[in-house]
């Protein structure tokens, strides 16, 4: 009887794990990350161009306009369909960072300034920025002690 139970328990995983096409989730990414590429080097050439500012003040303004354009689309709920449809290509630039920094406070703002949005905005991106700093810091001692033994 258990081995029945566990066939049907295996057809029912099987049956309703969604199966993804690798090809078509990369292409996708692609093309969403391409997307948003697109779209900051377009921001860097206007900047550049038409605002006459420097590179590193282009640089800037591209960050910040595709910051606050992710965080607007996640505030009208449309980042997330972005991010579902493609992939880490969505995810993985700073449009991505400013939609897991905005979503957690746009979800715990019922719960108060100190208690929800304070306490919550960096569930997602906090992490990411923990151990971002600590692996810098890690390569960081590294490659002082390889300094230190003449290596680098």
């Amino acid at each position: 009887m258990d081995e029945k139970k566990k066939q049907e328990y295996e057809s029912y995983v099987k049956q309703v794990t969604p199966t993804h096409n690798l090809g078509v989730q990369m292409f996708k990414a692609f093309v969403t990350g391409g997307i948003i590429c697109v779209l900051g080097q377009a921001i860097l050439n206007i900047a550049a161009k038409t605002f006459r500012l420097d590179q590193q003040t282009a640089g800037s303004w591209c960050s910040l306009l595709l910051v606050l354009a992710a965080v607007v689309l996640t505030g009208f709920n449309l980042y997330p369909g972005i991010a579902k449809w493609g992939g880490a290509g969505a995810l993985v630039p700073i449009t991505g960072f400013a939609n897991s920094v905005a979503a957690p406070a746009i979800e715990f703002k019922k719960e108060g300034q100190v208690f929800g949005v304070g306490s919550k905005i960096f569930t997602i991106a906090g992490p990411v920025i923990l151990y971002g700093i600590f692996a810098s810091w890690l390569l960081g001692l590294g490659y002082w002690i390889l300094q230190r033994l003449g290596v680098v």
